[in-house]
């Protein structure tokens, strides 16, 4: 059987350095927002080519978090818009909602799964504050269109502001675009998941904002532990939302690999997009540039279930990347009559094939056979 994901062969790699920092971590005694965690925020800051990193729980607190902290500084309101990718992971949707903002969301493009602008266009209001792309699967938005839509749409409906642009990265670590812009550094604040099966995982959950603001990333440091401005004194209403200090260290040793890992991961992809050749799958389009990390290799077919169904008895890993879109989900009921053909083809027909910096050229061969024996 090829795993869809093999994290224990991915992780053996860091066994003994996770073990030596492990036993300095014990020896000295500081478990919370301690020299770990300051310096994986610094590399992570200087890898992303920003000036802070904020570390959090977990890339659903991130979003949330950059959120609250525009809200303090006078930049959103509760009730503001916040323009979202209708076929994002629920965990976008849920940030918004916590912080008190209203997500509107915005109709897929069937050949990037990113916005479609046109969409996007038609659903500005003067109450829209902010537009959120979701890099989905490791590829990311078209953020020069982003930038543009951000500067320029809100003059045609209320002339007063300029969106802010917060970036969902959850899945695209390490991505450029073609200036050679990291993934974290192409919007006015970004939010990172490091859940263990990211190209940068943990072993446990974890999460990261990075910003140029200095003024919000102070904010947010304090939003994450408590509000506190010093210990035990309280200036907002915060949440307990921390990075640990043992998932910071071991993201150290794995961040200094990062970029080699994505390059295994486009070996991969281009021998996918190559020798599959069966006409029942659409593979994703991609211009074999850097601004694809290929988090996720996800294929659509019309006989989805069926394809699954064969690739399991066939010894093949698989899972369903996702398999309901967000307005149809019980938890967000009051989105259920909304109408997105596209977004809802797109969670009907994709499936995700394995594709990991461990897989042998052997495993991918065999992926291959089966896909185009379908």
């Amino acid at each position: 059987m090829i795993p869809f994901l093999d994290l224990k062969k991915i992780n053996a790699p860091y066994q003994e350095a996770f073990q030596e920092k492990f036993q300095a971590f014990l020896e000295k005694g500081w478990y919370v927002l301690g020299d770990e965690v300051r310096a994986f925020e610094e590399e992570f800051a200087h890898y992303c080519g920003v000036s802070h990193c904020v570390g959090v729980a977990n890339g659903l607190d991130a979003l949330r978090l950059i959120l609250e902290g525009y809200k303090i500084l006078g930049k959103l309101n509760e009730g503001d818009e916040v323009l979202v990718a209708s076929n994002t992971y629920i965990a976008t949707i849920l940030g918004i909602k916590q912080a008190g903002l209203i997500p509107v969301l915005v109709e897929a493009d069937i050949n990037t799964y990113n916005f479609n602008f046109a969409d996007l266009a038609r659903k500005v209001t003067p109450l829209t504050k902010v537009i959120m792309p979701t890099h989905l699967y490791g590829r990311l938005a078209d953020m020069e269109k982003v930038s543009a839509f951000a500067k320029t749409c809100p003059e045609l409906v209320s002339g007063a502001h300029k969106l802010l642009v917060v970036t969902d990265s959850a899945q695209s670590h390490g991505a450029k675009d073609a200036s050679g812009k990291r993934s974290g550094s192409l919007g006015d604040a970004s939010g990172f998941s490091f859940y263990p099966t990211k190209n940068l995982g943990a072993l446990g959950d974890g999460g990261a904002i990075t910003t140029n603001n200095p003024q919000l990333a102070e904010i947010l440091r304090s939003l994450r532990n408590y509000g506190f401005e010093k210990r035990y004194v309280s200036k907002y209403l915060g949440i307990n939302s921390r990075l640990d200090e043992v998932q910071a260290s071991l993201l150290r040793l794995k961040l200094k690999n990062l970029d080699a890992d994505n390059e295994k991961r486009r070996v991969i992809a281009r021998r996918y997009l190559a020798e599959i050749k069966n006409p029942k799958l659409t593979l994703p389009q991609w211009s074999d540039g850097n601004d694809h990390v290929f988090h996720l290799f996800v294929i659509r077919c019309e006989e989805r279930n069926a394809l699954e169904k064969y690739l399991t008895e066939n010894g093949v890993g698989t899972i369903i990347h996702y398999p309901i879109p967000p307005h149809k989900q019980e938890a967000l009921v009051a989105f259920a009559q909304l109408d997105f053909p596209v977004t809802e083809r797109i969670h009907r027909e994709v499936i995700s094939i394995p594709l990991s910096p461990v897989m042998t050229m052997e495993e991918v061969g065999k992926v291959i056979l089966v896909l185009n024996a379908f």
